[in-house]
């Protein structure tokens, strides 16, 4: 049964207070988007992931919270009418997507009970141009800050320590086996760890991935640091972006890879507390005395052991 009640009133001025803000936040994408010209930072947000800013901006509650006033909502899935009010349809949900809220469970858990990881220099932007002829480059319009052979070269100098499959799969060919680690899809729960900028961004995935059973507020949080962590993502890239107002972050300096940990060590603490949100907001959707994983989480073990070496360069 819901907990909570909102009168049209008041529901109304929380999904326009949502619009607001998305609005606000994807002006210039929307801007860009209707003359086609590419953003290297913002599109990513809408073009890895599936998330259409048609669909940020929609507003939902979440689960346990009722609209009165809100029959123009019954035609939106996983919506029904109780005692006057219209609230999420939770066995409903469950019954559609409880795989999908284990998983998310799982993953969520096995990742926030592990210690960060600081010390991959985000090399994995890098790894994906390595040998790639100029027309390859995924970014093609953005120049290399220091040119294809500079680029190749600190990927060379470099221990490659990447634990996210989605990041890793898009390394060329020749840059794969310079990895620690070979992360496939069914490692994921086992590998990923919050000093990840990916693990971090995908918060964000989990979220919208669970609508409508989570808040729009929450998945909007979860948009704001993903971007924030793209930003960091290709600043120490080997793109110059420069003429965008990203400064580089030059991972390949001494100073330029403390400058990259500190930065991550704060993302990774932001993406922890919303990790510990989102978790616990995913866990309220299994099933009535339905566990949650145990610490770690299933087939999790401590990445310390996989000899990572030192945080610091």
């Amino acid at each position: 049964m819901p907990t909570v009640v909102l009168s049209r009133a008041e529901w109304l001025d929380r999904e326009a207070s949502h619009h607001r803000q998305v609005d606000e936040l994807l002006a210039g994408h929307r801007e860009r988007a209707s003359r086609g010209r590419p953003h290297p930072v913002e599109d990513f947000l809408f073009t890895y992931y599936s998330y259409r800013p048609a669909r940020l901006r929609r507003w939902y509650p979440g689960a346990g919270v009722a609209l009165l006033e809100a029959s123009e909502r019954l035609a939106w899935r996983d919506h029904v009418l109780q005692d006057g009010a219209v609230t999420l349809d939770l066995a409903g949900f469950r019954a559609r997507r409880g795989s999908a809220v284990r998983h998310v469970v799982d993953l969520l858990a096995a990742t926030a009970n592990r210690p960060a990881q600081l010390s991959c220099f985000g090399l994995h932007e890098w790894a994906m141009v390595y040998r790639q002829d100029a027309e390859q480059v995924r970014h093609a319009e953005r120049p290399l800050r220091l040119g294809a052979d500079g680029t190749d070269a600190v990927v060379e100098a470099q221990r490659i320590r990447c634990t996210h499959h989605d990041a890793f799969r898009f390394f060329t060919a020749p840059a794969r086996p310079l990895n620690l680690l070979q992360p496939a899809r069914s490692d994921q729960v086992v590998l990923e760890q919050p000093g990840c900028l990916h693990a971090t961004m995908d918060l964000y995935k989990w979220a919208y991935k669970l609508a409508p059973a989570l808040s729009s507020e929450l998945t909007l949080d979860c948009f704001r640091l993903a971007r924030r962590t793209r930003e960091l993502d290709m600043r120490a890239s080997p793109y110059d972006l420069s003429d965008l107002g990203y400064q580089p972050v030059r991972i390949e300096t001494v100073d330029g890879r403390a400058e990259y940990v500190q930065q991550q060590r704060q993302i990774a603490a932001e993406g922890q507390e919303l990790r510990a949100r989102l978790l616990t907001a995913a866990r309220a959707l299994l099933e009535p005395g339905e566990e949650g994983p145990g610490e770690g989480g299933p087939g999790a073990i401590p990445l310390h052991d996989l000899q990572f070496g030192p945080e610091m360069p």
